[in-house]
Parts: structure tokens; C-alpha cells; sequence
């Protein structure tokens, strides 16, 4: 018997594994949900290669990609390779000119060479580069919701974000976003479905709304 429904991945966001995505819950008899996960990229790889890696991790034809955060930049990369029914964005930009002014300030002076990126292993410090938030009151939910914790893929990620050079946005994206996103604030934000009081987070904090939402985007 055939599977009709729509699979889905979900990528997660810098250093997140995909337990961000707990309370996605979509109808089971329309869509196949699938996790992906990352890795720690060989050294000099780029963000190109990595993507092409990722994309061997999907085992469907025409599914629909869904990342957020750096995740998001990444889906992108993997659209460039493979063909997808939609991409979906979330809590990330679409383009270089979407970055914020700090990571175009760091892309240049290379100060984010010089960031203390043995933070690996304290979880608050971790949880503000990745989420934009201080996490004091929910550290143990956050230490389980960052697990990434290999230097070495921290540097390469961060590197990736300021560098990112997309200049054109892909046909048909559909890109979500907060408009209290403090990591890619939404004044620099173009042609977005906007979630009111939507957080960098809130694909955790949200879930409710992205349950109530998602299906109709994928489908439109």
C-alpha cells in the first residue's frame, strides 16, 4: 500500500537536537514527520558540502523541509541540491541582507574568531549564542535541548552564519518569524508570515500555534 502523506523534516537550530520539535504534532493520517540531526562537519568543510551530506538523509520524493534558525540557512543550501515540494524557514533569514548588524560587523573584522567558544560546556553561555536568551530559570530543559556541544562544529557553524552568502531568495520559500526575534530581529526581516510575540524560541514556546498553522502552509 502506498504512502500518500506528505513527509516532512525538521532540522533544528544551531547546536539544538531535534527534541526542540517535541510538541509538533501534526494530523497523522496527511503528514510522516522526520528528525534530522546534526553532525560534526569534517574540518574546512563548507556549508555547501555539509548540506549535500545532510541531503542523504532524506529518503523521500517531493517532502518538505523545515528549519529554523541556522537550521533554516541550512535547508536553504540543501534546496540548491535536491528538489523539494516547499522549504520553510523559521526564526532564521533568507538571504545575507536579512543578517543583523553585528554578524555583518563580525563577517568583517573576523571578531567572531576571537568569541569564547569553549562555552561548549556552560549551557547558559551556549543557550544566548544559539536561542538569544538567558535561560537561568530553565537550564535543565535547555541542557537537554542543546547537546551539541563539539567546539569544533560551534566555530565552524558561527563561521558559516557570518559568512553566509546568499544573495536571492528561493521561489516559493515560506519563512516564519518572530517579531520579538532578538538573534535575527525582525526589522530586517522582508516578506514574512510574522507571529505576534513569537520568540527566537518559539518553535519550543510556540508549538501550539505551528500545530494550528503548519498544515495549511504546507498545503497552500
Amino acid at each position: 500500500m502506498s504512502d500518500s502523506r506528505i513527509h516532512i523534516y525538521f532540522m533544528p537550530g544551531m547546536a539544538a537536537n531535534p527534541s526542540i520539535f517535541r510538541h509538533i504534532a501534526l494530523p497523522e493520517e496527511k503528514f510522516a514527520q522526520h528528525l534530522l540531526e546534526w553532525f560534526v562537519p569534517r574540518k574546512n568543510m563548507s556549508l555547501e558540502e555539509y548540506a549535500k551530506k545532510m541531503n542523504e538523509n532524506i529518503h523521500h520524493e517531493n517532502a518538505v523541509l523545515v528549519g529554523v534558525s541556522f537550521g533554516g540557512m541550512l535547508v536553504q543550501e540543501m534546496a540548491r541540491f535536491k528538489s523539494f515540494r516547499k522549504v520553510i524557514v523559521v526564526s532564521s533569514v533568507k538571504d545575507a541582507s536579512e543578517l543583523p548588524k553585528r554578524m555583518v560587523f563580525a563577517k568583517y573584522t573576523r571578531i567572531h574568531k576571537i568569541l569564547p567558544t569553549g562555552l561548549v560546556n556552560n549551557v547558559e553561555l551556549l543557550a544566548k549564542y544559539a536561542f538569544g536568551e538567558t535561560v537561568n530559570k530553565r537550564l535543565a530543559l535547555y541542557e537537554e535541548y542543546l547537546s551539541i556541544r563539539d567546539k569544533y562544529y560551534i566555530d565552524w557553524s558561527i563561521n558559516q552564519i557570518v559568512n553566509w552568502k546568499r544573495v536571492e531568495t528561493i521561489p516559493g520559500l515560506v519563512h516564519i518569524h518572530g517579531e520579538k526575534d532578538v538573534v535575527f530581529p525582525i526589522g530586517n526581516i522582508k516578506d514574512c508570515i510574522t507571529v505576534k510575540n513569537g520568540t527566537h524560541t518559539m518553535i519550543i514556546h510556540r508549538a501550539r500555534w505551528f500545530n494550528e498553522h503548519l498544515p495549511t502552509i504546507i498545503l497552500q
